[in-house]
């Protein structure tokens, strides 16, 4: 099976071309596709021969979204649309990644989003992946729609940093460290999810899937929890998300739970606390993983 994967310089993207056979893999960057630019679109897909469209196209800067409403509509559901009819009209399955923020509206919940849940963004990131999403599914099939959910991995966004990273160099420098205490959510690790988005796939998947590692926690305490595994002890000072103003709202809860993946043969991942220390050790700061499961 070969697989194009659009948003190549990305951290999801990155990871993909770590994980997939060089042999496998068709790496597209802005520079040979700008989803928002339906002509790009299609000169891009011309002559294009793989089997499945990995879109990773996003513009996911949640504060910049609520400043320019246009640019986040523009690539997370225009973009999707234009991918997606190019994908169908080559035969292609077409994978559209989505996010946790889909949901949020209900800030009562206390159980684990499912993917048979009414979406309800609280933002303008949130409701552009939503608009996405219906665009994805009325246009084809043939579509895989995975919803994850902060992530962090080996491979960096282009910001060079991910959450557990700044904490420990933060830590180390000797830096205050306050973190949000009342936003509730799924850590994930790219390298699970890439592998799993690869076996359901694999599997035929179609539908939309949530593809988090397993259970839920805070900011506060996926930080608490990064300096006790590298052995370090420093003070973090747990707060409010009022300590941090922001233009864009984000979900007090937005922990997910999969109903699906079973259904396609696919075993949950493993723990936010197994994978961050697989993270870890993978970027090495502690010796080796804790646990790693007999299917990763």
């Amino acid at each position: 099976m070969k697989y194009a994967v659009i948003g190549s310089a990305g951290q999801v993207g990155q990871e993909f071309n770590k994980v997939l056979p060089p042999q496998d893999v068709i790496l597209l960057t802005r520079e040979n596709i700008d989803v928002t630019d339906a002509d790009s679109v299609h000169d891009c897909f011309e002559g294009l021969d793989c089997d499945v469209i990995m879109n990773l196209a996003a513009f996911h800067d949640v504060n910049g979204c609520e400043t320019d409403p246009n640019k986040a509509f523009q690539v997370n559901a225009a973009g999707a649309w234009h991918v997606t009819q190019n994908a169908k009209r080559n035969g292609c399955k077409v994978v559209y990644f989505s996010s946790d923020y889909v949901f949020g509206l209900d800030g009562h919940t206390q159980l684990p989003y499912v993917e048979s849940d009414p979406v309800g963004p609280l933002n303008v990131y949130g409701a552009s992946k939503v608009a996405g999403e219906h665009l994805v599914r009325a246009t084809t099939k043939d579509h895989l729609i995975v919803r994850t959910s902060s992530l962090f991995g080996a491979v960096t966004s282009k910001k060079g940093w991910t959450f557990p990273s700044m904490i420990l160099r933060r830590a180390r420098a000797n830096e205050p460290l306050k973190v949000v205490n009342d936003q509730y959510m799924s850590p994930t690790y790219t390298l699970d999810l890439v592998r799993t988005v690869i076996h359901l796939v694999e599997a035929g998947a179609t539908g939309t899937v949530h593809v988090t590692n397993e259970g839920g926690c805070t900011w506060f305490e996926l930080a608490c929890r990064t300096l006790v595994a590298a052995g370090i002890d420093y003070p973090i000072e747990p707060v409010h998300s009022d300590a941090f103003p922001s233009k864009a709202r984000r979900p007090t809860y937005s922990r997910m739970d999969s109903e699906q993946l079973e259904s396609w043969g696919v075993p949950e991942l493993r723990t936010w606390k197994d994978a961050l220390h697989a993270y870890l050790a993978e970027i090495g700061e502690v010796k080796s993983p804790n646990r790693v499961p007999s299917s990763f």
